[in-house]
Order: C-alpha cells, then structure tokens, then sequence
C-alpha cells in the first residue's frame, strides 16, 4: 500500500514537473519587451530591457519570438548573441530608433543592432531609424569622426530570414551579412539621402547561399555591395536608385582574399544611380577572383555608368604601387539591358592589363544617350556577343 502511494506520488510529481515545464515554454513563447521594462516613448533606453527578453527567448526549449509593439523603442549599440536553443523569431511592429544626440557613442561601436551565432532566426516587420545626419555632418566636414555604426548586422547567421524591415538613415551600411548561410532578404526598404556618405543598403560577404528579393533601396552609396567570400547570391525584383548601383567589390585590396563566384541580379530597375552593374577592384597584386556573374533583365533609367569593369581602382592614387589588379575576372553575362544611359559612354571595360577579363558576354543590349547610341569602351578583354547591342560592342 505505501508502494502504491509512492508511485502515485512520484507520477503526480512528474506530471506536475512536466506541466510546469510546458508552462513555462508557453511563456517564452512571445516575449513582449515591454514586459521587461522597454518604454514605447523614444526616450527612455531601453536596451536592457530588449536584453532581458533575448535571454529568455533564446533560451527557450521551444521556438520563440521576441515581440516589438507599436511605439518608439530607444536603443543604443546591442549585441543579441546565440547560440539558442531553438528557433528565434524578432517580430517588430513598431520602431527602434537610435540615440540623436550621441553618434560618437553609436559610431564607435562600429555596429548598432547586432545578431551574432544563431541557427534559425527570423527578423519580421518594423522600421528602425539610425538618425545618422548628425554622424554624416561630421564625414562632410572632414573632422575626426567615428567609424560609424552599421544599422542591422548578421554575424555568423545560419538560415535566417530578414522580411518588411524599413530601415532609415544609417550612419554606414544598412544590413549586413557577414559570414552567414542560407540567408534570406526580401521586400526590405532602404532610405537615406543621396549625399549620405557610405549608407550602402545591403553588404554580403564572407556568405554562402544568399538570396535578396523585392527590395527598394535608395541611398547614399552601393545599393547592394558584395565583397570577398560571396558565393551563389541570388537578386531578384530589386529598385535601385539614388545610389551607386549594384557593385561587386572593391575587391583585391589584399593578397590574399576569397574571390566571388555565382552571383545572379535579374528583374531590376536602376534610376539616377551613379553607376548600374559594376565590378571593381584594387589596382594591386591578389589571388582574388569574380566568376560566374548574371546580370539580366535589367531597366537602366538615366544611369552613369550602366555597365562598368573597373581594375583601376586607387582612390587618391595610395596604394597602388604595380598599377595593376590581380583579380582575375572570368565568365560574366550582361543579357537583355535596356534604357538610358546619365554618361555618353554607357558600357566600359577596363580590366587588368595582367590578368584580362575573358568569358564575357554581351547579349540583347539597347542603351541610349540623349536619344542616341552611346559608346563602349574595353582595354584587356575577351568575350563574345549576340543579338541587339546598342552601343556597338568593343570586345
């Protein structure tokens, strides 16, 4: 009979155990930061707060989401660090916004929101205001400044998704993603003035399986930069413009460097960029490379610089001792490009006069200036051609 009552005893035991524990994941399961102290004021801090809710959605057992009401959420540098323990969603429905009056603290920081070492998570909705001019005025004036503060970083992301972000005047890039597997960026919005110095609106490097789709990026730099380690990007359904277009590099400013290869940008619009689809890289010695690119299906509306291979890239002439890039460049294909070029000449090569560009192609081209051709130019090149090419290939 006492056997008896101890096993009852132990059962009730257990399923209390088991039903706290269920309790206590239906919980985590979304965490409203306001419940940890967050105030939707915009002037009350509250990164700690966000903190205290990352802990417990990370955490979690079960999957979870940290959840981000209507209001203004004033935040300053934060580092949301995993590894977690399931599945992480950061559902945003209102604003975080940057301090205004202290972007050497930010700037210093070198980043402002950042996701470091986590499988599985998601970053939904919202809008998040660096209130960068204060730090561009310090750029412009050619003061001692900070290096200033990326809005949005992944680190070390495996499998993440980025979707409906709003983000507003970086002090430097946009979003960011370093070192990452099987990312994906859609119908994201990137905002800031056409004069803002270096407020790229997506950086990709170091990254493999990377596909960035619907995005309307208007800025003060690249639209999309993609640096050394990128592999197999994917851009779909991109708008681009004010900016500098969409550029692969600057590439080769070391010796050693991870090259580029697999990169696709199809369905795109470019207006009053600077620049269309470049690739750049250093004028110095690398083992660095560019292979396999598709650019295709793209409107160029009023563009400098439509089509552009520059290997002669040394700002101010620093740097640069051989005057010649190592970056081998092989296997790019410009297909059905149309619109208007901003520059008489619309199409320019200038590869390496030691490692030529070769495997390029050029197909179904119609780029017009002031209601005319306009011109190409190419120096250390090899490729082909066919179908419609306006201006008259050079290769």
């Amino acid at each position: 009979m006492a056997y008896s009552r101890r096993l009852i005893l132990i059962g009730f035991g257990m399923s209390l155990l088991v039903w706290c524990f269920q309790l206590s994941n239906a919980a985590a399961s979304n965490v409203n930061v306001m419940s940890y102290g967050a105030k939707p004021d915009g002037k009350t801090e509250s990164t700690k707060a966000f903190l205290k809710a990352w802990g417990v959605v990370c955490g979690s057992a079960a999957a979870a989401t940290m959840y981000i009401p209507n209001g203004r959420f004033l935040l300053k540098a934060v580092e949301f660090r995993g590894p977690c323990k399931n599945r992480v969603t950061v559902q945003i429905d209102g604003t975080l916004v940057a301090p205004a009056n202290n972007y050497w603290g930010l700037g210093n920081s070198g980043y402002w929101i950042l996701f470091v070492k986590i499988n599985r998570l998601a970053v939904y909705g919202g809008t998040i205001d660096a209130k960068g001019a204060a730090f561009w005025a310090c750029k412009t004036s050619g003061k001692t400044c900070p290096v200033g503060a990326r809005s949005l970083t992944f680190n070390w992301v495996n499998n993440g998704i980025v979707s409906g972000l709003t983000s507003i005047n970086s002090q430097a890039t946009h979003l960011v993603i370093n070192s990452c597997n099987n990312v994906v960026v859609r119908n994201v919005r990137v905002i800031a003035p056409d004069q803002s110095p270096n407020t790229d609106g997506i950086h990709v490097q170091g990254s493999t399986g990377v596909t960035i789709t619907g995005a309307t990026l208007k800025t003060g730099d690249d639209c999309i930069s993609i640096g050394p380690g990128t592999k197999n990007l994917f851009m779909n359904n991109i708008k681009c413009g004010p900016g500098h277009g969409v550029s692969i590099g600057s590439l080769g400013k070391d010796m050693r460097e991870a090259g580029v290869e697999n990169v696709t940008l199809t369905n795109a619009v470019l207006s009053g960029s600077d620049n269309g689809v470049r690739i750049k890289s250093w004028a110095r010695p690398s083992n660095s490379f560019v292979t396999n690119v598709l650019f295709q299906n793209i409107i160029m509306s009023n563009v400098k610089n439509p089509i552009m291979i520059d290997q002669n890239y040394c700002p101010n002439n620093k740097g640069c001792p051989t005057h010649s890039s190592g970056v081998k460049i092989s296997k790019v294909t410009y297909r059905n490009i149309k619109g208007t070029s901003a520059t008489p000449e619309a199409i320019t090569f200038d590869c390496s006069s030691t490692k030529p560009c070769t495997g390029i192609r050029l197909q179904d081209i119609k780029l017009t200036y002031n209601n005319k051709a306009a011109t190409s130019s190419c120096n250390n090149i090899q490729g082909t051609e066919a179908g419609l090419l306006i201006p008259d290939s050079c290769l």
